[in-house]
């Protein structure tokens, strides 16, 4: 199941299949039975309009927790580029060895976290493109030159340093926050028997409108899983602020 909503297109075929063949499979049991009397067709609608209202605020509600953690991951990303950035200007209270080399690292870390967003297997692959270890490096930088003048001064280099590795953190649970299965399983169990409703609705004549749900809902679960992913897809989070400040420190 989680493989198929890490992929927009294959969650928007399915759907399609699926709720088309429900559709087809309610027209199909309508044929096959009698006929609803006048009053039984009434109670009928009133299931079937109470079905797709239901469906119509699961795919809402789906839609807002997809939107709000979308925007949690911008944030993210956004608090990232700040605080690397704060953390490269106070490089500049440590000693002058050790500012060198943390700003040198930060170039570095700074690129990890662009190839990381953009999913860039290739860059994340190379040798010494660890971002643990990197990570590992900056700490002690800072903690060494801590240790060596315990000042004031050093210790909002430090508190920059956390903060970068804290925003690191932030911004990998962001990533990890999906829409949970269960309700994926919810959505599309309500679409199946909301197909089925429509498909076995008395109607004059054709079955055209055996598509338009079928068809509409798909589109709204594709919007939905490709909001959802991470990475990759039609939507996904670009670290336009991660790059304007590697751009920033590059250049200084």
């Amino acid at each position: 199941m989680s493989r198929i909503i890490n992929s927009p297109f294959a969650v928007f075929v399915i759907a399609l299949i699926v709720q088309w063949s429900a559709a087809y499979v309610g027209d199909h049991l309508r044929r096959k039975s009698q006929h609803l009397r006048q009053d039984e067709q009434a109670d009928f609608d009133t299931v079937l309009t109470a079905s797709l209202t239901l469906l119509a605020l699961i795919i809402g509600f789906s839609f807002s927790m997809a939107v709000n953690r979308y925007d949690q991951r911008k944030n993210s990303e956004e608090a990232e580029a700040n605080a690397i950035g704060t953390a490269y200007m106070r490089a500049d209270l440590l000693p002058a060895d050790d500012a060198a080399k943390v700003r040198e690292l930060l170039r570095t870390y700074v690129n990890q976290r662009i190839s990381f967003y953009l999913g860039d297997a290739h860059r994340m692959s190379e040798p010494g493109s660890d971002p643990a270890k990197v990570q590992a490096e900056l700490w002690s930088s800072v903690v060494q030159a801590a240790t060596a003048q315990p000042t004031p001064v050093i210790a909002l280099a430090v508190s920059g340093m956390s903060d970068v590795l804290s925003a690191q953190g932030d911004a990998r649970a962001a990533w990890l926050n999906r829409i949970p299965i269960a309700a994926w399983s919810l959505m599309g169990l309500i679409a199946i028997f909301s197909n089925v409703l429509l498909g076995y609705r008395e109607r004059s004549k054709g079955t055209f409108a055996l598509l338009v749900l079928p068809v509409i809902a798909s589109i709204a679960f594709f919007l939905i899983a490709d909001i959802d992913r991470p990475r990759g897809g039609v939507i996904n989070v670009v670290p336009y602020n991660l790059i304007a400040t590697s751009q920033s420190i590059k250049t200084d």
